[in-house]
């Protein structure tokens, strides 16, 4: 009953469409992004999602791991809170980027990066997508 439906990202600040990605995805899905190197040149990224939901959630949050070769990189957690039963909705997530002098290059990341997002009802995982 729970459905991602699409994901937009976008740099915060100029409100530009960096990457979206239009379809639905399944649980334990495997998703291929390609993600322009320009969003590393963002202070902050927006991340709109689209999800639908046939039962309640009470207590909705994400948790999104980025791994380089195997090695966490980054963890961010996010709290949505109730679902409504049926529902359709859009949530958006602001993410700061590190500083200038943290951030490794697009070269390094191209084809390293997995990101692993997974979607609870409190503790009770309902979707993961990598």
């Amino acid at each position: 009953g729970f459905s991602i439906n699409w994901i937009k990202m976008k740099d915060y600040e100029s409100g530009t469409v960096l990457w979206e990605q239009q379809s639905s995805w399944d649980l334990n899905s495997l998703v291929e992004a390609h993600v322009p190197k320009s969003i590393l040149q963002c202070r902050a990224v927006s991340r709109e999602i689209n999800f639908s939901s046939k039962q309640a959630i009470q207590k909705f949050r994400l948790v999104q791991k980025v791994k380089l070769a195997g090695e966490l990189l980054e963890e961010w957690s996010f709290e949505f809170g109730f679902v409504i039963p049926g529902s359709e909705n859009n949530w958006e997530q602001v993410i700061d980027a590190a500083p200038p002098e943290e951030m490794l290059p697009a070269e390094v990341l191209s084809g390293n990066v997995i990101i692993e997002t997974c979607f609870y009802d409190e503790n009770e995982l309902i979707h993961r997508s990598y």
